[in-house]
Formats: C-alpha cells, sequence, structure tokens
C-alpha cells in the first residue's frame, strides 16, 4: 500500500480540473450554464477551490522538496515556479489586450474597452504595461493569477514556519486577515482609485490554510479530530448555504419566488473573502475529505479523466480558458445569445480545454520516456519484444 503522503491525490487535480472548468463558464456574462456551477449554488465559487488547493499543492510539493534537499533548493524551486507563472501572466496579458482591442476594432464597438478595462491601457500604454508588470494593472479575468504569484514569493517564508510549528504561520495570517474584515484594508491598484480584486491580504488566509493542510498530510495527518461532530456541522452549514444561496439565484430569474435572508446577507465580500464565503467552503472541504477517499473509483474513471488531466496543466489551461472566455463572451454579443449557441460555445470551449490538456500530458510523457540507443527501434514499431532499452 503506498504512502498517503507521497502518493499522487487525484481528488486536487480532478477538483482543480472543475474550478477550472466552472472558471470559464462564470467569465461568460450571461451564461446559461453559469446558473449549475458553484457561483450560483453557494456563497463561494471556482476561485476559492484554485487558490485553496494551490496553497494544499505547494506545501506537498515544497515541504517535500525542504526536506529533501534542504531551504535553499526549496526557496529556489517555489521563487523559479512564481517566475514561469509571471511570464505566463505577461503573455496572457498581452494576448487579452490583443483579442480585446481587436474585437473592438473589428465590431466597432468601443465598449469592450471599457468593459474589459482594456481602456487604460489604450489611454497610456506606456505607464500600463509598467504597471502591469509590477502586478498592478489587472484586466478583467486578469486578476488571480497576480494573488497566485504574491502568494508564491511569499511562501518560503510560509514553508519555513509551518516546519518549526503551525501556529506560527496560522496565527499570524488569521489575525491579518481579521484586520482586514474589521478595518477594510486593501491593496491599491493601477489606475488611481482602484484595488486588487482579490485582496491579497484576505486571501491568503485560504491560501495558508490550505497549505497547513497540504503540510498536515506530508505529517501523516490524514483524520480529522471528532469526525462525528465536525461531519454533521459542516453538513448542516453547507446544506443551509446551499439552500439560501439556491432562493437567490431563482429569485434573480423569477422575482416572485423569495429569497431567503436575501436583504439581511447580501452583499456577500468576495474581494475581501467575506467569512460567508469562507465558512461554507470549509463546510465543503470537510465533506470531500471525509466522503471522498483518494482511492475513489471515479476519480480513475474515462469520464473524469479529461478534468484530472485539465488540473494536472492547471497553468495552461487557466490560461487558455481566460482566452476562450473572452472570446465566447465577443461572439454571444456580436451574434445573439440564444440557447443553442450558447451551449454550442460552451461545449467548443471545454472541449478546447480537454484536448489541450490532453496533448500537454501526451507531450510530457513522450519527453519523460528514456531516449533509445541508436540503431535500435522501438519494440512496438518492429513488432518484436524489445531489447529491454525501452521500458
Amino acid at each position: 500500500m503506498s504512502d498517503p503522503s507521497t502518493s499522487r491525490d487525484l481528488r486536487l487535480d480532478f477538483f482543480r480540473g472543475v474550478a477550472l472548468i466552472f472558471i470559464f463558464i462564470d467569465h461568460i456574462p450571461e451564461n446559461i450554464l453559469s446558473y449549475f456551477t458553484l457561483e450560483a449554488l453557494g456563497f463561494f465559487d471556482a476561485a476559492e477551490v484554485f487558490i485553496f488547493i494551490s496553497g494544499f499543492t505547494a506545501a506537498l510539493v515544497y515541504g517535500r522538496r525542504l526536506v529533501e534537499k534542504g531551504a535553499l533548493y526549496a526557496t529556489a524551486q517555489v521563487l523559479r515556479r512564481a517566475w514561469q507563472l509571471y511570464v505566463a501572466h505577461v503573455f496572457l496579458f498581452m494576448i487579452f489586450i490583443a483579442e480585446v482591442s481587436y474585437t473592438a476594432t473589428t465590431f466597432k464597438n468601443p465598449m469592450y474597452n471599457e468593459e474589459m478595462r482594456v481602456a487604460d491601457f489604450l489611454d497610456e500604454p506606456h505607464i500600463a504595461v509598467l504597471q502591469a508588470l509590477l502586478l498592478q494593472f489587472q484586466p478583467t479575468f486578469l486578476d488571480i493569477l497576480p494573488l497566485y504569484i504574491l502568494m508564491l514569493v511569499i511562501f518560503p517564508v510560509v514553508l519555513f514556519g509551518m516546519q518549526r510549528h503551525p501556529l506560527l504561520v496560522l496565527l499570524p495570517s488569521a489575525a491579518l486577515y481579521i484586520v482586514v474584515q474589521v478595518l477594510g484594508l486593501s491593496v491599491p491598484a493601477y489606475p488611481e482609485g482602484h484595488v486588487w480584486y482579490f485582496n491579497p491580504l484576505a486571501w491568503q488566509f485560504l491560501f495558508v490554510t490550505g497549505a497547513l493542510l497540504g503540510h498536515a498530510r506530508i505529517r501523516g495527518r490524514t483524520s480529522l479530530p471528532w469526525p462525528g461532530v465536525i461531519f454533521p456541522a459542516a453538513l448542516v452549514i453547507f446544506v443551509a448555504a446551499f439552500l439560501i444561496k439556491l432562493s437567490w439565484t431563482i429569485h434573480g430569474v423569477w422575482e416572485a419566488f423569495p429569497g431567503l435572508l436575501l436583504k439581511q446577507l447580501w452583499p456577500i465580500n468576495k474581494s475581501n473573502l467575506s467569512p460567508l464565503r469562507l465558512v461554507p467552503f470549509y463546510a465543503l472541504v470537510v465533506l470531500v475529505a471525509m466522503r471522498v477517499p483518494p482511492e475513489a473509483r471515479f476519480l480513475r474513471s474515462a469520464g473524469a479523466r479529461p478534468l484530472v488531466l485539465c488540473g494536472q496543466q492547471s497553468l495552461e489551461i487557466f490560461c487558455l480558458g481566460i482566452i476562450l472566455s473572452a472570446l465566447g463572451h465577443f461572439i454571444l454579443t456580436e451574434y445573439g445569445s440564444a440557447v443553442p449557441l450558447q451551449l454550442a460555445v460552451n461545449v467548443a470551449g471545454v472541449a478546447v480545454m480537454f484536448l489541450t490538456a490532453r496533448m500537454i500530458a501526451w507531450y510530457k510523457t513522450v519527453d519523460r520516456m528514456p531516449a533509445l540507443r541508436p540503431g535500435i527501434r522501438p519494440a512496438a514499431a518492429s513488432g518484436r519484444p524489445s531489447d529491454g532499452v525501452a521500458k
């Protein structure tokens, strides 16, 4: 039996893949399928899933690097990954700006520039580019990668703190989160008057708690305390939040339907990660951890495979999803938002994401294969058993 602290947990890949698909769907305005994503059915959405799993996997990967090869190597690996994300963000920024500007010019609709916050770039491109490189300029849809980059930049400190004692990380993180909720602290962005949509002072708590759970897994602590109490409490919290948010979603479509506690709870602040978002999300984490084991059969089924692959190639698929969601928005705006066309756009976008993930996975698999000796043909090609070189 494999060691749970070292074997790959397909739950992380699967649910991150689901989150990436939901992000694509939710980023298309007035999308009929958005009524079936986490955003419509809970107080939280796919962003929480993405950041939490990112923290969890960061602790798993770099925690092992720290133990195996020391602090300097682990820090270098973390910063190397942060640099990869930064380069991807810069490329995504330029492609996104070009996509929006081209569409606005082609269809003579300058509202796209305003809607996607590209107008700020067109007005002062020399300043906007510099601010984008500093992660301060974040057009629509391009606000989650800067958060992830910043979380990785500070992660070596989190990693070393967890190694000494989890409370050295948890207490300061929780204290900062509480201060944000009480005082409403935010991080300024470009242009003047804007702030980071995903306030890193608040969202760091979700990333850190995910990392702490990943660290606990490395230490072999895979079970939750007091399961007889925690599971029922989590179930009640999640179901209550689900029913309330579902009533809001139905109320938005059919006004006569009452929105439960709508006046008392609305709005639920996403930028500062309101506790009303955080608590039901943690409840879902508990439910999944206790009812979806790592060896669950569906995780290795053919139906789950595309989502697992998307989760494993998360950076590439996230960037692709942003470009596709903007393209889908433009298509539905210019050619009509009839339900058949909406479904076609969604199916086409998800199919492209699935195929791209599969292609990247195939390439990485082939790239990891050992090279054959010159003059020796692969067994499959020759029709005979191999000489033991290719395994």
